[in-house]
């Protein structure tokens, strides 16, 4: 974008929101009784400001699935307020990473007019269709208004914010995705994610990309704080696009409006598909692949289940390795791997809290992978090809491939809606990565933002170590194995016969 002024985002929206079909959508657990369902008869976000949005005819109703899609909704009498960034009614952040059993959490949150707040904490999984279930609630705790943010060059952090509720986790708990809601004592509501890991074996370790949810956090939003690697905000609040937004990014600070990061939602879909039916998961984030505390050679695969946009040198390292030792790779998304990344540590020492991307900005080496002769496609198979504005099908390619077997699916069927928010193919001028065999498995025409047509590819190849590597090339894969309205059995289908392969090592 430039340094061009797009419109103003209205307080408590997701920023992206509208040119992502694919994103967050509806509040992507908790699709029992404690949800909250608006005039459609859809479930109302959590991130909806109920004063900002049109009312509908008729009352609502308990019992009906959401489509995942964003009509005007009202939030229903007795449902929660979303908290916003301008009046920050309650806004926290988890000042570490991922944890293991026995180590603690540390919340760090702000709450405006000062009140008592609890701390709900679910963890993210199938749980007979609910999305989550709940792990333990806080004792009432004395809620304080923090200091404003610090900011330094764009770079927006929370550092200084005083210790608000430690969470020992217990040996007993799973590990997962987790999120810790934030309830003040006069209804307002926001999130914080975190991650629960050991070392334990398993099948698959899921990989949750918090560098990626973190470059695209405007917090604050709030028309004149606020900085991602793609906005920031000019003296009269207007939104700037990339050419004016922040170089370094800080953990140290809430996500934008109801603290959820944008595509969260991917990564809960797969989780909640993965224990519908089974698989055998550890729990990682992206800061411990950089950082070396998983070895990745362990498990016989690594999913990326969502936007992963932003890696590190070492993140990269570490998966070509595991590669190379037989470890299978399955990226559910697209646009992976794009960008090239450094981490470091925040002011006070602690480490991995500073992400910087500089993009095209100031001497030196460019941060696209493909501009430093090490394009995606040669991990992944498949790169970057760019936007999709609207969602258009996935049309199948090469059907009596073992990845296609018991879905039904036909040659040049069409899986309508798969691909939709961004599409990855296969460039022929691109080297492709070392293989014993390789089958692209869709091939999907779609026009882009200016009616140039375009297509799409899904890829799979075989590593000379046996390892399996397929990539999606689309935003709507993951959506498709368990989202309400989006959810395809054909996807469902493919995405086991590929996970079946891979941890029976076939």
């Amino acid at each position: 974008m430039g340094s061009e002024q797009i419109r103003r985002w209205e307080s408590g929206a997701l920023a992206h929101a509208v040119t992502d079909p694919f994103g967050q959508g509806p509040v992507p657990w908790l699709r029992g009784d404690e949800a909250y369902f608006g005039d459609s008869g859809q479930v109302v976000p959590w991130y909806v400001d109920a004063e900002q949005v049109e009312d509908a005819p008729e009352e609502p109703r308990r019992g009906t699935r959401s489509t995942g899609r964003r009509p005007p909704v009202r939030r229903a009498a007795g449902g929660p307020r979303a908290a916003d960034d301008v009046r920050r009614q309650i806004k926290g952040f988890a000042s570490t990473g991922a944890v293991a059993p026995g180590e603690a959490v540390d919340f760090h949150i702000t709450v405006d007019p000062p009140q008592e707040f609890s701390v709900d904490v679910y963890r993210i999984g199938h749980y007979g269709g609910d999305g989550a279930a709940k792990t333990t609630t806080s004792p009432r705790l004395s809620g304080i208004v923090q200091p404003p943010p610090l900011t330094a060059d764009r770079t927006v952090s929370c550092h200084h914010w005083w210790l608000s509720w430690r969470l020992q986790i217990p040996a007993y708990w799973q590990i997962g995705a987790y999120v810790a809601v934030l309830t003040t004592a006069d209804g307002y509501r926001s999130h914080i994610p975190f991650t629960v890991r050991d070392d334990h074996p398993a099948d698959l370790l899921l990989v949750l990309p918090d560098i990626t949810w973190q470059a695209y956090n405007l917090y604050p939003e709030d028309g004149r704080t606020g900085a991602s690697f793609y906005h920031a905000w000019d003296e009269e609040g207007r939104l700037l696009g990339e050419a004016d937004a922040a170089t370094t990014v800080c953990f140290d600070r809430p996500y934008a409006g109801a603290g959820l990061p944008m595509h969260v939602g991917h990564a809960y879909d797969f989780i909640r598909f993965a224990e519908r039916y089974g698989y055998d998961l550890a729990y990682a984030d992206a800061r411990d692949l950089h950082a070396g505390r998983v070895d990745p050679t362990r498990y016989r695969g690594l999913v990326f289940p969502g936007h992963d946009e932003y890696w590190s040198v070492p993140m990269r390292r570490a998966t070509e390795l595991a590669r190379e030792q037989g470890t299978s790779l399955v990226f559910l998304s697209a646009n992976t791997m794009y960008w090239q990344v450094e981490l470091s540590p925040s002011p006070s020492g602690a480490p991995d809290r500073l992400l910087t991307c500089r993009k095209r900005r100031g001497p030196g080496k460019p941060a696209l992978w493909r501009e430093i002769d090490r394009p995606e496609q040669l991990l992944l198979g498949i790169q970057y090809a760019g936007r999709v504005p609207d969602p258009h099908p996935l049309i199948v390619r090469n059907a009596d491939h073992w990845l296609w077997e018991g879905t039904g699916a036909h040659e040049g069927e069409p899986v309508e809606n798969l691909v939709a928010g961004e599409a990855d193919r296969y460039f022929p001028r691109t080297p492709l990565p070392e293989h014993d065999e390789r089958v692209l498995l869709a091939h999907s025409p779609y026009p882009d933002a200016e009616g140039v047509p375009r297509h799409q590819e899904t890829s799979l190849y075989r590593a000379p170590s046996g390892a399996w590597v397929f990539a999606s090339g689309t935003f709507a894969w993951s959506p498709a194995l368990d989202r309400p309205g989006h959810a395809d059995p054909r996807i469902q289908r493919a995405t086991a016969n590929l996970l079946d392969r891979i941890c029976k090592r076939d």
